[in-house]
């Protein structure tokens, strides 16, 4: 909403849907109807957990991704397939824990896999700090407080081609309020937010953004909404457009 309503993106929402109910189910694992559209997109954003798509339609994602057309990933996207029915798929290469290659379409294309909850999980809370070295980097512009109250990840394993735009700070409570958890958790702090270059089979090479942020409650802070709108206008190369302080206000009720 915030990108078509007040940036002029045409942007095509896909879910998981029920095949017998034909209803939004989150929770289901195999099946979001629609993937074809992603042939003419312009760049993907792909938010999954542990799906297990049908070769028909996991097709379209592969097919998106070995184009050299820019991916953002969020959250979980990290661990976004787990083929655990059909082991047998072409596609089961792409299951997050896969050891061929290694980390699966997390670990390959978004930079790592799932690996652990690093901060404590429902009661350590997360800071994104910028990297003083990428402060001028134009995903940044204009972004501040950084805050969630999900946990940040563990992530150990990023290629050297990676960016590290912003580090997670494990915080030592659940209120954007509250200081940094002392110890070893944040020292060093854990990545959160980076871009990569992803060189497909096909050798073209696409820009990839990936933040272990992006729950439904993190998108409640304007800093981290503002960081994804600007990493979409950065992967499709336009980033001499992102406003001094892109516009992201909220579209109807959250």
């Amino acid at each position: 909403k915030i990108l078509s309503e007040h940036h002029g993106f045409k942007c095509t929402v896909l879910f998981a849907i029920d095949p017998k109910s034909g209803e939004i189910k989150p929770d289901h694992q195999t099946n979001i109807p629609g993937l074809g559209v992603l042939g003419k997109a312009d760049m993907m954003v792909l938010f999954t957990r542990f799906r297990e798509l049908p070769d028909e339609q996991m097709k379209h994602i592969i097919d998106y991704t070995d184009s050299g057309r820019p991916i953002l990933g969020l959250r979980t996207s990290t661990h976004a397939f787990a083929y655990r029915r059909n082991k047998q798929s072409k596609y089961a290469r792409y299951t997050f824990n896969s050891r061929s290659p290694k980390g699966g379409y997390g670990g390959v294309v978004l930079g790592d896999t799932w690996l652990n909850h690093h901060g404590g999980h429902g009661r350590e809370s997360t800071r994104g700090v910028i990297n003083p070295k990428q402060k001028s980097h134009p995903i940044l512009k204009g972004v501040s407080d950084v805050w969630g109250p999900t946990d940040v990840y563990g992530v150990r394993r990023l290629p050297d081609d990676t960016r590290v735009l912003l580090h997670g700070q494990v915080v030592a409570g659940m209120k954007p309020t509250d200081p940094p958890l002392k110890g070893k958790k944040n020292d060093p702090m854990m990545s959160l937010a980076w871009t990569r270059a992803y060189k497909s089979a096909s050798g073209k090479t696409a820009r990839v953004i990936c933040t272990t942020m992006g729950a439904s409650v993190d998108l409640e802070s304007a800093g981290l909404r503002r960081f994804l709108v600007n990493a979409c206008y950065w992967g499709m190369g336009i980033e001499k457009q992102i406003p001094a302080k892109s516009n992201v206000d909220y579209v109807g009720v959250y």
